[in-house]
């Protein structure tokens, strides 16, 4: 079915809460550990989501950069790193997008890598659904995470009904039921737009071997080559080029760090995320940074206190959802017996191994070359190979 561009609705509104799991954790991770400022941060988080669903005209999202959110967060790096990982890892993807060594590494990659990839990023997505978000609240926590997995499991299959927007209205019913601080709220609307800033020379190294170097295997792998597969899945009358991909990530990050904002990337977990829920079009994607820039420009400065009393549980269960969404796309390899080892060897590489995507890329990639010259594969292809004319 043909879609718009950009389309505006109920549908497009539920789809656009589809990835606020994966992205919101991140980002406040980010602003407390790094100490940015959250205006900053919001701002232009929220204009990438508007820019990236206006050229693509579908739900594309931007999503904080993994792994270096990660790295960050656990070693607590400073906020000049991470926009010097953010700047050098997009000069590394811009070369390689303009030379062309992305498509040639798409081409060689195969599908059974890919899924493999999409696999192991669900399996991640679900663990930190299930072990950290979930969890947090007791039992309380428990009956929120349930009511809104029936709601996004059932909601959807009745057309116009936005199981996203009614998900997240359930957190926000729960955060009213505990007292939302409604007057500092009030005091707390100012408009507040980022500066131009500079990254320090003295970042430069740190941040190519701390940030972007780790990073981007898991970009290559999953940011790019497995969004561009899903985007293929999902929207086969949009076709979408590797190197496109490649040129809007590179481009956007060489912007972003010098604002003070949070490096991203496309990502499949979050296209899939937007259209489980609803969303079909780009207008999901600039509804949902619309918010962002709302939260950013006027209540950056008192955000932390509603999320504060905002459900994790709910944030889980919408990860979870996206998780489930990724995890289901390996069906295709389940026919071919060589290619569904591949996929699962290298989801469980992915998920359970440091530099698991890297490790897991090359030995997938290998060992679906290698298994072309066994001698049962050739003895299939001589056995389909037509005969001979005399």
């Amino acid at each position: 079915m043909q879609y718009p561009r950009l389309r505006f609705n109920w549908q497009e509104f539920s789809g656009s809460f589809g990835d606020i799991g994966t992205d919101l954790p991140l980002l406040i991770g980010l602003i407390t550990v790094a100490h940015l400022s959250s205006a900053n941060v919001f701002t232009l988080f929220g204009l990438g989501q508007v820019l990236s669903g206006v050229i693509y005209g579908l739900p594309m999202p931007l999503q904080p950069l993994k792994a270096m959110a990660v790295i960050v967060m656990t070693q607590k790096l400073s906020g000049q790193t991470l926009w010097a990982g953010g700047f050098l890892i997009a000069l590394i993807m811009l070369v390689l997008s303009l030379s062309g060594a992305l498509s040639w590494l798409a081409r060689v990659i195969p599908l059974p890598v890919v899924r493999g990839c999409q696999f192991g990023l669900g399996l991640s997505l679900a663990s930190l659904a299930l072990k950290t978000y979930i969890p947090e609240g007791n039992t309380w926590g428990y009956l929120l995470a349930g009511l809104g997995f029936l709601i996004l499991v059932a909601l959807p299959k009745q057309k116009g009904i936005p199981a996203g927007l009614v998900v997240v209205g359930l957190g926000l019913l729960y955060a009213c039921s505990v007292g939302l601080p409604w007057s500092k709220i009030a005091l707390g609307i100012h408009w507040q737009t980022p500066e131009f800033q500079t990254i320090d020379p003295a970042a430069l190294l740190p941040g190519l071997f701390l940030l972007a170097l780790p990073q981007l295997p898991l970009s290559i792998s999953n940011a790019v080559i497995a969004t561009q597969q899903t985007a293929e899945d999902l929207f086969p009358e949009k076709p979408l080029s590797i190197r496109q991909i490649g040129l809007t990530y590179g481009l956007v990050n060489l912007i972003v760090p010098f604002f003070g904002g949070v490096p991203v990337c496309h990502g499949c977990g979050g296209l899939v995320g937007h259209y489980a829920l609803g969303a079909r079009t780009g207008g999901a994607v600039v509804i949902y940074g619309g918010l962002y820039l709302i939260v950013g420009l006027l209540f950056s400065a008192v955000f932390n206190d509603v999320l504060g009393i905002f459900p994790m549980p709910i944030l889980g269960v919408i990860l979870l959802f996206e998780a489930w969404g990724l995890l289901s796309l390996i069906g295709d390899q389940v026919q071919e017996s060589q290619d569904w080892m591949i996929a699962l060897l290298v989801a469980v590489i992915a998920f359970s191994v440091p530099q698991g995507f890297l490790i897991s890329t090359v030995v997938g990639t290998g060992l679906y070359y290698l298994g072309q010259y066994t001698p049962l594969n050739l003895q299939k292809v001589k056995q389909e190979s037509p005969p001979c004319q005399p």
